[in-house]
């Protein structure tokens, strides 16, 4: 595959202008005590794993202290047709929907229209008097007992809850939400699955059960359908314009094809929309976005709750969902390190990045992507990071962080 030339981002005022009137403003790295030199190195580190063949192509940014000052496209948008990647491509960003839902659900709390231990039946009447499900040991298949209590909205936000998290409770769940359903009337059933431990004993990631129940929630308490409330209450505020469930038709020619990796290459996937559904609103893993977009979202974030004047959350609930509340439980799971990390509101926490083996600062939040995108947001360096890619390659999102870091020289 022929090499696709980084954009120097001194040449991109043009790309600024794809952004919004919101948009982190453009700087020069040296003013913000990074290398110019240095942050080609993400350009080259990414081409790496395009030359492999392990991705057809990545956009790039780095934000700090309040400035973008790395923002690239690299390989092709599509394989068959040769087209280079843009940077306002849009990314089917899966569970980076969830810090966004997590946010949504912290604006309830702090309208008081939520608490973090009130139990979910007594919105989703459902789920009331849950069930376990425990093995039999030996004699194989599995039994029930009731839950020692009720689970929580903080269950939900923190994959404390068993719910649908690939256990013996969960093969008498319902099967995944296809074209029809939506949040009203499959929410719902998952109130009749058993769990698969006992509330708050565990951490299992509720990958869309979860999130997608809290999605429901919001809906009920603020009385709008969960894709207007993030619509209306952040992604236009923001100026997120780029960011939906569902793709408009005039955005398809932007949306990057969807590969997986097999033995003889990149294949293209069947299902190119994702978890997004045009009636389910899958607050887990249904958003579209581009890294321009999710920029907005997450250095208002990092900025405590504020955007250009206008305030969204508090930063002591900001600080609060980026606090660990599940103590050691999220160390070795999903792939992540073995030490050092911790799990909020709907977001991962770097606490011990030596520990952990990452090259991210401690104190650093964010989520990735069934896909390969992440982002994390960084209090310590004042920045935001964000790699989007379309095939799930792990050490990508390794290299990136580590061309990242380099790059800082103050």
């Amino acid at each position: 595959m022929k090499p696709i030339h980084p954009i120097p981002l001194l040449l991109i005022p043009a790309l600024a202008a794809t952004l919004t009137a919101a948009e982190v403003p453009t700087g020069k790295p040296e003013d913000v005590g990074m290398s110019s030199p240095r942050l080609q190195r993400i350009h080259e580190a990414i081409q790496r794993h395009i030359d492999a063949g392990e991705i057809s192509g990545a956009v790039t940014l780095v934000a700090r202290r309040g400035h973008m000052v790395h923002f690239e496209a690299h390989g092709l948008m599509d394989i068959e047709s040769k087209r280079p990647m843009q940077t306002d491509a849009i990314f089917r960003i899966a569970s980076m929907s969830k810090p966004i839902t997590g946010v949504a659900v912290m604006m309830m709390i702090e309208e008081g229209k939520l608490r973090l231990n009130d139990p979910v039946s007594k919105f989703l009447p459902e789920f009331k008097d849950p069930k376990v499900a425990v093995a039999r040991g030996n004699a194989g298949g599995s039994y029930l007992v009731p839950a020692d209590r009720e689970l929580t909205i903080r269950d939900l936000l923190t994959h404390t809850n068993g719910l649908m998290t690939g256990g013996i409770g969960s093969k008498s769940g319902p099967p995944r939400p296809v074209a029809g359903d939506t949040l009203a009337s499959y929410v719902p059933r998952l109130g009749a699955a058993p769990l698969d431990f006992q509330p708050g004993s565990q951490w299992a990631y509720s990958g869309l059960a979860g999130p997608d129940t809290l999605s429901r929630i919001v809906e009920i308490v603020s009385g709008q359908p969960y894709d207007e409330f993030p619509r209306t209450r952040l992604f236009e505020p923001l100026g997120m314009k780029d960011t939906f469930f569902y793709p408009p038709d005039d955005r398809r020619p932007r949306l990057v094809t969807l590969y997986s990796k097999s033995p003889n290459g990149l294949v293209k996937a069947e299902n190119q929309d994702g978890f997004s559904l045009k009636t389910y609103f899958s607050g887990g893993g249904g958003l579209m976005s581009t890294a321009g977009d999710y920029l907005q979202f997450a250095q208002m974030l990092l900025n405590g709750g504020e955007s250009n004047g206008r305030r969204f959350l508090s930063p002591r609930t900001v600080d609060l969902m980026a606090s660990n509340h599940v103590g050691d439980m999220f160390n070795g799971k999903l792939g992540r390190p073995a030490h050092g990390m911790g799990y909020g509101l709907l977001v991962g926490i770097v606490e011990d990045s030596v520990a952990a083996g990452l090259r991210v600062s401690n104190g650093s939040f964010g989520w990735d992507g069934a896909f390969g995108t992440q982002t994390w947001i960084d209090p310590k360096e004042k920045m935001v990071t964000i790699v989007m890619i379309q095939t799930q390659v792990t050490p990508v999102q390794r290299d990136f962080e580590n061309a990242v870091m380099q790059a800082i020289v103050e």
